[in-house]
């Protein structure tokens, strides 16, 4: 063997010395693994007891449905502003125009027109503010009745506050009625004031 012939061993660790076939090659101050089955065991955790211990995920139960009633409650308000509509139409316009009927009376009472054959509209000359707020009242009290009849029909077939809406259909359906007798009775009393000044 001559010097050019010469090798490192197989088992050198020297850097740049590929390992031999069968050999563990390491760089210098490398320590080898060292399998978990050879080296120390830790002790494990208090009240582990491995994988067959392990307690299965909890499951949260489901949450119910909403009930009908839960559905309907934010949109109950249907039918309390159909039954707001209808008090407007059947209750407060007819105390507005009772009161403009009462003036009325009492204004066109004298006696050129208890004694004139036909009704003279130039009569209602120094009562026409209250005429005016007559018609006024008419015709709101027309609106919300109309308004009030359909948004409780609404509010009854979808159960968006059926008891309100029923309610409601039955106040404005009655407005009319009410309206017209308020008008009655405001001009007879006004009428009899207006009699009783002569």
């Amino acid at each position: 063997m001559t010097d050019g012939d010469a090798r490192p061993p197989a088992h050198s660790t020297e850097p740049g010395n590929p390992p031999a076939p069968g050999n563990t090659w390491a760089p210098p101050g490398h320590r080898p693994f060292t399998p978990a089955s050879s080296g120390p065991r830790y002790a494990p955790p208090a009240g582990y007891a491995g994988p067959a211990g392990i307690a299965a995920p909890t499951v949260l139960p489901a949450s119910p449905p909403p009930t009908p009633a839960t559905q309907g409650s934010p949109r109950r308000h249907t039918g309390a502003i159909a039954l707001t509509l209808a008090l407007v139409a059947a209750v407060l316009m007819p105390l507005i125009v009772s009161v403009a009927a009462f003036e009325i009376g009492r204004g066109t009472m004298n006696y050129s027109s208890l004694t004139a054959a036909t009704f003279d509209w130039s009569t209602l000359t120094p009562v026409r503010d209250w005429v005016l707020l007559g018609e006024i009242a008419f015709w709101v009290g027309t609106l919300c009745g109309v308004w009030a009849v359909v948004q409780g029909i609404v509010a009854t077939v979808k159960r968006t506050g059926r008891g309100m809406g029923v309610a409601a259909i039955i106040v404005a359906a009655n407005g009319p009625v009410i309206f017209v007798v308020a008008v009655q009775i405001g001009i007879v009393i006004g009428a009899a004031v207006g009699i009783a000044a002569l």
